[in-house]
């Protein structure tokens, strides 16, 4: 998929965020304003999504509990992609975010069976 390119405004606040992040990070304004556009875009396709650092970069975590996407996935398929032997694992993760993480998992397939 080949990359568009548009004029936007950006509020000036945003602008200087991206910038702080970008030079705290050695990375560009470009690929940082990408990546934030990205996972806004992902967290609004799959609300209950949030995104965070780790070891290996930002990951793709259920909001209120911080587990990664991938882990949750890893254990359903280890479990015959049954829903209450997933909740005996993660008896905190209730249902609608077991759905909401199949859904990320169904949408973002391939991202995530490669983090697995």
């Amino acid at each position: 998929m080949g990359a568009g390119q548009k004029n936007l405004r950006i509020p000036q606040e945003t602008l200087e965020e991206i910038e702080k992040v970008a030079h705290q990070s050695s990375s560009d304004f470009s690929s940082i304003a990408k990546a934030f556009l990205t996972e806004a875009i992902k967290m609004r396709r799959c609300p209950g999504i949030v995104f965070a650092d780790g070891v290996s970069g930002r990951k793709a975590r259920i909001a209120g509990i911080g587990l990664e996407v991938w882990e949750i996935i890893a254990i359903f398929k280890g479990v015959s992609e049954n829903f209450k032997r997933l909740h005996r694992v993660y008896h905190l993760l209730t249902e609608q975010q077991a759905r909401t993480v199949i859904g990320y998992y169904t949408t973002y397939l391939e991202k995530i069976n490669g983090q697995i």
